[in-house]
């Protein structure tokens, strides 16, 4: 069975440097060490995680994962399967969201629903927020932190600004808290499925207390200090904007050019060209289906927020200027379409072209 790694940046607590190292396999005297002294009650979260694979977390067993509860606020296009799948882990699952119908969703399947997120999180071991952006995050956060209990550890998995998650982890650590910051990737269907890229910034003993729990999500990798997951997202998404531009380029050309996009696209499957966005997206071009995965409002955020962090370390990004345009463009005709709606901005760029005939599916 091949241990999990994990590659540290030189990100630290305080912003300043610290050297590389690198965790595979077994515990060090130093990481050891760094375990001593976690309390709590009988849970599996009172003790170090075994941080092996997701095949080896998968045998935790039904008790000691109904020992443990996580508090789930925010059960939105993402939040619902991931709590979904918590639930039928076996984990007890306290779920809150500001519309709490969407909430009550989750009651037939198991979990306890709460008025407040003080109330979700009074009894909890593990806080996920999965909100919209930053304001709202800190927010709901600051209006629970009266009831965390002082041993409970916080996992923020919205995509917010890098510096919002420092100033998250800073008013949590000020109340003794401890708190990852892992935004994810991989959509609806990665939720559904347990296949998301999970992009953790926080304290190893942390990443290694929700190990378990995130490997019932996907795949996780702790990337550097507080902070550093919410870097790795939008590099993440940066990728996947500007790709997402390419795809509906290339398509749109080979419409017009005289050749069939069908064909191109299964003759680029498997070379060079080959992604997950051209063969998930690719195909959602094709068939003009933009109802909501990966929304254009979603995109358009993390466009605006990867420019931001650009700016703030005096990095040029041309490219992605240009695609944030593009997804600006059509952020107030269809903010809740798919994120393969880009198609679409490209479309205005080029009027009286269309790739296919096929009505628009956005709803």
């Amino acid at each position: 069975m091949e241990p999990f790694k994990i590659a540290r940046t030189n990100l630290s607590r305080g912003g300043g440097h610290q050297p590389r190292m690198s965790v595979s396999g077994g515990k060090s005297r130093r990481e050891l060490a760094k375990y001593q002294g976690l309390s709590g009650d009988d849970s599996i979260l009172s003790r170090p995680a075994n941080p092996n694979t997701k095949t080896e977390n998968a045998t935790m067993n039904h008790n000691e994962r109904a020992a443990t509860t996580i508090a789930f606020l925010g059960i939105g296009l993402m939040g619902k399967p991931m709590a979904t799948r918590l639930i039928r882990a076996g984990y007890r699952v306290v779920a809150w969201n500001r519309t709490s119908d969407k909430a009550e969703a989750l009651r037939d399947l198991g979990a306890d629903i709460a008025a407040t997120p003080a109330e979700a999180v009074a009894s909890a071991q593990l806080i996920i927020t999965m909100l919209e952006a930053g304001p709202a995050v800190l927010a709901v956060v600051a209006a629970a932190i009266p009831a965390i209990p002082c041993n409970a550890l916080l996992i923020d998995m919205s995509s917010i600004q890098p510096s919002e998650a420092r100033v998250l982890h800073q008013m949590v650590a000020e109340r003794g808290i401890a708190s990852l910051d892992a935004p994810v990737s991989g959509g609806v269907m990665g939720a559904q499925t347990g296949s998301l890229a999970i992009m953790v910034g926080g304290q190893e003993v942390d990443f290694v207390r929700a190990q378990p729990m995130f490997a019932e999500l996907g795949r996780a990798t702790l990337v550097g200090g507080p902070g550093a997951g919410q870097i790795a997202k939008l590099c993440n998404q940066l990728i996947v904007g500007a790709t997402l531009n390419i795809v509906a380029e290339a398509l749109l050309l080979a419409e017009a050019a005289g050749a069939d996009p069908v064909a191109v696209r299964a003759a680029l499957r498997g070379g060079f060209a080959e992604s997950r966005i051209l063969e998930v997206h690719g195909q959602r071009m094709l068939e003009r289906d933009f109802r909501p995965g990966g929304q254009v409002k979603s995109q358009a955020k993390d466009m605006h927020n990867i420019l931001s962090l650009a700016s703030d370390v005096q990095v040029t990004l041309p490219v992605t200027a240009l695609v944030s345009a593009n997804y600006q463009s059509i952020l107030d005709t269809v903010p809740c379409a798919d994120q393969s709606a880009i198609l679409l901005a490209l479309e205005q760029h080029n009027p009286g072209l269309r790739l296919g005939t096929a009505p628009d599916r956005l709803e």
